[in-house]
């Protein structure tokens, strides 16, 4: 059916029904009889006509080609044209005579009895239906359609990823006739049912990978086969991380894949935020689960091909492992299977992701393919190339001046493929120049291109690149050419070495130098740059070997416009921190609103008002501060921008969504050498950050409100900006902050359920969380960042655990036992079965080998690591009164004893060797609830529900101290690593430090109520389930919990998850966890707040009708 003819007969039938319509009228107003039915019949095709004239108002829509194609449509419009057609004709006969139609209307008679109109009303009641419910449905499917479009649309794309971008949209292909084998090798791989998941073609810079990356691409959507594509590119920022990797994958696999897209729309419909999760959980949720999802009748018999393309350029090398590994996960899909095509350079960090996984991968290693099929390749391409060359210069020239018809002839071909291979970026290169008619006669640059002689790869480079680059100073004055040098050094250097492209008018802004002259600079550099005609787009390195090229420090004596790598990021830094100065103020977008959220800004909006040099220099002035070396002090510019600019830096780069960035910036600079008054200013500002980044990101101007108002008063952030009156005005009273920032340096945020457990990894980078959610999450220490969440337990976890080198964590269900979970990928390396009841406790053995655990059952097991074996059952424990779980176990230092604690009372040490329990420690007068060994392996510390602490001797089981100060049963205990303190926590919600030697308590923490504890390496803090806590400052720490009352929507109010206080509704000042309250009044415009820890706090506001 066609859809123009769809549309065209619902048009007509309008009509149609509209003449049907003027006859009812014209009989009613001649003809005195049969007034009722005359009525009714006018009145149904009166539905009918509107409903018909709704459907032509959709077709004319927005989504009117949708309706062209439904066949359901198409059917009823002609049903109705056929009763309608018989209807017109019979009321035109009606109106006419024996002598003809223009005879008197007293001629005129009604041509239907009743129960024939009833009939006719009957037909085009069905009509109506018929039309209104195919619209109805259709609607419905648009609807749907339009919902499934906007939630795929919240998926941020890497711009210029895909093969058929417009970044990617010259780049070549590969030329008929050349790389047969390779691209049928490609082709039967892809094809084949039981070949591998994933076929690696890896060569050397210059080989050709991604030209044969591009042609396959083509080639498999011509097939249907092509289900994603990615081409990494390093110096681009969302072509060279995973940042974008799988949101951009999945849309193009919702795009390519129909039957795909409901399960990715799902997949973000359970976690908005599913863009900014673990890179493992992006990939099962958003790849994974809906491949498998995939209905049956939808399922295809044609594996799907996903290419990856340049992986070598992705930034960092765990990344790279991770996604190989990832990669390798894929070989289980069966319907639709999935094949994925991976092309680098053999790079260490790849070389080892794939040893990983050996067995799931098939390679080819280009540059190891027999010379003479590259020279072939080569050769066809420069046969080719130069024909084309040679053909239109002699279209564009005088006869006289034309090139030979055997130009350049057979033996220059043969020099060139000969100094080419195998790098098919110098037979490109050389290519560009030669047919670039601003270097004018293509024969004079052969010549010059043949002079260079080839020696090793590094002269290979230098023969691709240097014809082009002596063009540009070839015949210049001295004065002249230090003046080209000094401006191809700002302008093309800085292109070469900019952390993101840009286009030139942004270039321009941003280094301060009119747009025409970068376009004369870039003039003479079509060979080796991607120059764009649009002035939106970017201009781009055509092959990163050029860059490499002008900044190799052995090339500085070869060529004149050798790069001075430093010195351009020197400069750059400069201009950064001058557009900044320049542009950055509050609310710089315009959106008055405090409570504005970021998801709710379009791009377009905030495109207008951050202009991309803006943005490019919030991302990147740091990164140039540091491939400068630049020296940072508290007299320089620096110190500067920050005491002037640190909140509305901030504040752009949550407008972009890159505040979570913003911690990492600040680190680098603090890895920078500075002194005094900035490193003070860094060390607070990463505590405001840490403390805020939720804020910050989602809501970016809370910054100047909430943030700000709660940050301690001696906040060098605070101090900076509070004085300049940056806090809203119509905020007149607040609360006094603290004075200083608590103990508490980050509250991490996922569970959505109690946590159980937590620990730190021994290198004291990582955290990892148990919850009654069913999941582990890993954490960086750094920034907070949840790295993993480990999902296949199918119960509350109790219980969790760092292998001692750092690589493995184990963990503990109520219902299905342990598992080993590699911290790399996330995978579930063993699960250990055996115990008859939920696992309370596990502890990995101090050399990694074996894992304990404490259960239920009243036993304690140990576990072989390698092979999940159980190698020791110990039994012992009785029920003594009460359940006789054994609560704790944990390992001597020295891997020879393991200690555990019981709900019998008692404490029990056991031979790893033999099993056999060596000490029985008694002394409790009620259940024993943790065990720890000292670092020496000579005492062990117990904790009751007794309220004491209990420390005892190794080798005679006598207790040397018994520690006594909690008001209620301790929860947990935990030496020091120099053995010489003892932490305990309790039900009476303190953390106390006790002194090993004298048994004396140095120090409480107050306010915590907390079931783990752990020292850091430094013994300079505390791991809690409250936070990490500081071990030389005692503060009081109150615990919050939150209360459910009802939302006001007028005037002041507190938000329902009492984390706001709004205004009409809409959030206006954000809470922190320790000012949110358990109670609140609201008089006027004034809140009264009473918290969790006693305290009592006013808000008051004054002209809030300004936000209105």
């Amino acid at each position: 059916m066609d859809g123009l003819s769809a549309a065209a007969n619902v048009i007509a039938v309008v009509e149609l029904s509209a003449n049907v319509i003027r006859h009812c009228v014209q009989y009613a107003q001649d003809i005195k009889h049969a007034k009722d039915d005359k009525a009714r019949l006018s009145q149904e095709a009166t539905r009918l006509h509107l409903a018909l004239k709704n459907a032509d108002d959709l077709l004319n829509g927005p989504q009117g080609a949708r309706l062209k194609g439904s066949r359901a449509l198409f059917v009823a419009t002609r049903n109705s044209e056929a009763k309608l057609r018989r209807l017109d004709e019979v009321l035109v006969c009606g109106q006419s005579t024996k002598s003809g139609r223009n005879a008197s209307l007293d001629a005129m008679k009604w041509p239907f009895q009743s129960k024939e109109v009833e009939a006719l009303i009957h037909d085009l009641r069905r009509c109506t239906e018929a039309i209104s419910s195919v619209l109805q449905v259709d609607q419905t499917a648009i609807i749907l359609d339009i919902d499934r479009k906007t939630a795929l649309d919240r998926l941020p794309v890497a711009e210029g990823a895909s093969y058929d971008s417009r970044a990617e949209e010259h780049s070549p292909t590969c030329l008929q006739n050349t790389r047969v084998d390779l691209l049928r090798q490609i082709q039967e791989w892809a094809k084949d049912p039981n070949a591998k998941a994933i076929f690696w073609l890896n060569g050397m810079a210059g080989t050709g990978k991604s030209t044969i990356s591009r042609t396959v691409a083509q080639s498999f959507v011509s097939s249907g086969c092509l289900g994603a594509s990615f081409f990494f590119k390093r110096g681009e920022a969302d072509r060279g991380s995973l940042a974008k990797f799988f949101t951009t994958l999945a849309a193009q696999l919702a795009e390519r894949e129909p039957a795909i897209a409901p399960h990715i729309k799902a997949a973000i419909d359970v976690d908005p935020h599913i863009a900014g999760k673990a890179v493992r959980e992006q990939f099962e949720r958003l790849i994974m689960q809906p491949l498998e999802n995939t209905p049956q009748d939808a399922r295809r018999s044609v594996p799907l091909v996903v290419i990856v393309d340049a992986l070598d350029e992705c930034d960092r090398d765990e990344d790279v492992k991770l996604l190989i590994n990832l990669f390798s996960c894929t070989k289980d899909l069966q319907f639709p299977k999935l094949r994925i095509l991976v092309t680098s350079r053999p790079e260490l960090p790849i070389r080892l992701g794939f040893h990983a996984v050996k067995g799931t991968y098939q390679d080819c290693i280009l540059h190891e393919i027999p010379s003479g099929v590259i020279e072939h390749d080569i050769s066809s391409f420069f046969d080719h190339e130069l024909a084309k060359i040679k053909t239109e210069y002699n279209s564009s020239v005088s006869k006289d001046r034309h090139l030979p018809l055997d130009w350049p002839g057979e033996e220059n071909v043969h020099r060139l493929v000969k100094m080419a291979v195998p790098l098919f970026i110098f037979a490109t290169t050389v290519c560009r120049f030669l047919s670039d008619r601003r270097f004018g006669n293509p024969n004079k640059q052969l010549r010059e291109i043949l002079q260079l002689q080839r020696e090793s790869q590094i002269s290979q480079l230098s023969a691709t690149y240097l014809p082009v680059l002596n063009r540009l100073i070839d015949g210049l004055e001295n004065w002249q050419r230090d003046d080209l040098i000094e401006r191809f050094r700002h302008i093309v250097g800085s292109i070469v070495v900019l952390g993101n492209p840009l286009s030139i008018p942004a270039l321009g802004r941003l280094l301060n130098i009119q747009k025409e002259t970068i376009e004369g600079q870039l003039d003479l550099l079509h060979s080796v740059l991607s120059i764009p005609p649009s002035e939106q787009s970017p201009v781009r390195m055509l092959h990163l070997s050029f860059r490499d090229f002008l900044v190799d420090p052995r090339k500085r004596a070869e060529h004149l416009l050798w790069v001075d790598e430093k010195h351009v990021h020197n400069q750059l830094a400069v201009h950064c921190l001058d557009v900044m100065n320049k542009c950055l103020e509050t609310d710089i977008c315009m959106l008055v609103q405090p409570g504005t959220d970021r998801a709710s800004i379009s791009s377009q909006e905030i495109s207008s008002h951050i202009f991309p040099e803006v943005q490019y220099a919030c991302l990147y002035w740091v990164y140039h501060i540091q491939q400068a070396d630049m020296c940072v002090d508290s007299k320089g510019p620096v110190y500067k921008f920050l005491l002037q600019h640190f909140l509305h830096w901030l504040e752009v780069l949550s407008l972009v969504g890159r505040a979570s960035e913003s911690l990492t910036i600040i680190k680098d600079l603090q890895a920078l050498e500075g002194s005094g008054m900035l490193v003070d200013f860094l060390q607070d500002a990463q505590r405001f950050i840490l403390t805020n980044i939720s804020t910050i990101d989602s809501v970016p101007l809370q910054i100047y409100s909430s943030v700000l108002a709660f940050t301690p008063k001696n906040s060098a952030v605070r101090n900076a900006f509070f004085q300049d009156h940056q806090i809203p005005k119509w905020i007149s009273y607040a609360p006094e902050p603290e004075d200083n920032w608590d103990l508490c340096q980050q509250i991490l945020e996922g569970h959505t359920d109690l946590v159980t457990s937590v620990a730190f990894s021994h290198d004291s980078t990582l955290v990892a969380s148990a919850s009654y959610d069913k999941t582990i999450r890993l954490w960086r220490i750094d920034d907070g960042t949840c790295i993993q969440e480990l999902k296949d337990h199918t119960g509350p976890v109790l219980s969790v655990a760092f292998s001692h080198d750092s690589t493995l964590v184990a963990s503990a269900s109520y219902y299905e036992g342990i598992r080993l979970w590699c911290i790399d990928d996330g995978t579930c390396v063993q699960e250990l079965k055996g115990h008859t009841g939920p696992v309370s406790s596990v502890a990995f053995s101090h050399d990694s080998t074996l894992v304990a655990s404490a259960s239920y059952d009243k036993t304690i097991r140990l576990w072989s690591i390698d092979d999940g074996t159980c190698i020791q059952e110990l039994k012992g424990h009785t029920n003594g009164g009460h359940m006789g779980l054994v609560s704790s176990v944990a390992f001597s230092h020295d891997s020879t004893l393991v200690a555990s604690a019981s709900y019998d009372k008692t404490i029990r040490l056991w031979s790893i060797d033999d099993s056999a329990c060596i000490q029985e420690l008694k002394g409790h007068t009620d259940l024993v609830t943790s065990v720890a060994f000292s670092h020496d392996s000579t005492l062990v510390a117990s904790a009751s529900y007794d309220k004491t602490i209990r420390l005892w001797r190794i080798d005679d089981g006598t207790c040397i101290q018994e520690l006594k100060g909690h008001t209620d049963g301790v929860l947990s205990v935990a030496f020091s690593h120099d053995s010489t303190l003892v932490a305990s926590a309790s039900y009476d919600k303190t953390i106390r430090l006790w002194c090993v030697d004298d048994g004396t308590c140095i120090q409480e923490v107050a306010g915590i109520s907390s079931s783990q504890l752990q020292f850091d390496l430094k013994n300079s803090c505390l791991l809690t389930d409250a936070g990490a806590i500081s071990i030389k400052s005692p503060v009081l720490s109150p615990e919050i919990t939150t209360m459910h009352f009802t939302n006001c929507l007028s005037g002041i109010g507190i938000s329902e998850d009492k984390c706001w206080i709004t205004w009409q509704g809409k959030r206006l000042l954000w809470l922190p966890a320790p000012f949110r309250p358990t109670c609140s009044k609201v008089s006027g415009l004034s809140v009264i707040i009473g918290c969790n820890s006693g305290r009592v706090i006013i808000i008051r506001f004054v002209d809030l009708w300004l936000l209105n």
